[in-house]
Order: C-alpha cells, then structure tokens, then sequence
C-alpha cells in the first residue's frame, strides 16, 4: 500500500510553512513541490530526494530491503523511544496549524537521527508519521517492512 498525501494536505502545508519564516523553508518547500510532482506518493517523493542528497543508489538493497523500509527500520530505532520528538508529533497533532512545531519537528528529527538526511528527506518523514500516526509507525509499519 502505497501512503499518499491529497493535492489538499499538501497545499494546507505549504500555506502553513510560508507564514513561519524559518530557514528551513526552501527544503520544506522543496519537498512539497516534489510531492505535488509525485501526486502526494510520499515513497517516490523520498527517493527522488534522497538521490539528490547522496547520487542515484541504482537498485540498492539492504537485506533484500527497499531504501524506504530500510530507512524506516532505522529511523524506528532511533525515534521511535525519544520522547523529545514523539512530544513534538503529539504537540502538532494537538495544534495542525502550528508551522514552528511542525517546522521544529522536522529540525529536530534531522539532528536526531545518524542517517544522512537533510531537512527535505526529513520533511517527507515527518509527513508520513504524521499521516500514519506515530504509534502506528512505531508499532504496526515495522511488520509491513518485515514482509518487502
């Protein structure tokens, strides 16, 4: 199954994004625009970033693993037990028009993690536990990356 965000919640982002004034700015708007390229697929949208961060992987396999579901894997380890950026996903929950949380969460989540992720690919991250929920990514989504 493939997560998709609607031509709606893009726009919605993209209007909150541009009142927060914030340097991340350009990368959060590079993501979007790279979503609305991909009609919202946020998967597509992470590896056409992820190969202009760090060059064309080709069909790179991680333990016969897509990029996406080995990224994820790591980023559940890393994320999923800091209450720092579960808080930061709970707040913005609570507040969806809040940029600086959002645009916190995604700052935050750059300089948790070990991967080589720039606040673009960290943009579309965000967005996708924001759209599955963070429990949900924490707990249900590591079985469906056990099974690709």
């Amino acid at each position: 199954m493939t997560t998709k965000l609607t031509s709606d919640e893009i726009q919605q982002t993209q209007t909150l994004i541009s009142d927060s004034g914030n340097p991340e700015t350009d990368s959060i708007y590079s993501a979007l625009e790279t979503l609305k390229k991909h009609d919202g697929d946020l998967v597509a949208s992470f590896q056409e970033l992820w190969e202009e961060e760090v060059g064309n992987l080709g069909s790179y396999n991680f333990e016969n693993k897509k990029l996406w579901s080995a990224t994820l894997k790591v980023l559940r380890n890393e994320i999923c037990g800091d209450e720092g950026f579960r808080s930061k996903i709970l707040d913005y929950n609570k507040n969806p028009g809040s940029s600086s949380i959002l645009t916190g969460s995604i700052v935050y989540l750059v300089g948790l993690t070990t991967l080589p992720i720039n606040p673009a690919i960290a943009t579309i991250i965000v967005l996708y536990i924001l759209k599955v929920g963070m429990n949900i990514f924490c707990e249900y989504t590591e079985e469906a990356t056990k099974n690709e």
